[in-house]
């Protein structure tokens, strides 16, 4: 599927979703990003449905790039049905976030993140974390073509 997604970004922050995107796209890293601004539409757009319960987990995108700070439900909720859900949990997450707490990194790793990183405050410093993110992500890491077996229903 050539117009499939690859990187869900799942960014409440207008500035920082803005600077993500612009620094993916000014390296050519991803040339097919959807941005969500919520943990709802997020669930949406993988499960087709609100409740994240549902639906055909039809968007599988290469990775997901998720804050956990977010309205509606929050990025810790998003990752633990996306990491439960046999059609879903192969698909790479990492956490961007502000957050330093502690309890917010156990429980990230303990849902399967397969990366945690606080966001720089620095402008460049941010830029550059979001470029190595991509690389890494987008274009080093291997994964398996095929996310899901569906079965007959």
């Amino acid at each position: 599927m050539t117009d499939a997604i690859e990187l869900l970004l799942v960014e409440d922050n207008p500035s920082d979703a803005e600077l993500t995107l612009h620094v993916l796209k000014k390296h050519k890293l991803a040339n097919r990003i959807k941005l969500v601004r919520d943990g709802a539409e997020a669930l949406e757009f993988l499960f087709g449905d609100e409740s994240g319960q549902s639906g055909s987990a039809g968007n599988v995108p290469k990775v997901i790039l998720l804050d956990l700070k977010l309205p509606k439900v929050n990025g810790l909720e998003v990752l633990g049905r996306v990491k439960a859900d046999p059609r879903t949990k192969n698909i790479p997450v990492v956490v961007l976030t502000s957050s330093r707490e502690d309890r917010d990194l156990f429980v990230c790793y303990e849902l399967g993140v397969n990366s945690y990183i606080v966001k720089p405050v620095d402008f460049a410093q941010f830029t550059e974390a979001v470029h190595q993110l991509g690389l890494y992500w987008l274009l080093f890491n291997e994964r398996p073509r095929l996310q899901v077996e569906r079965a007959a229903t």
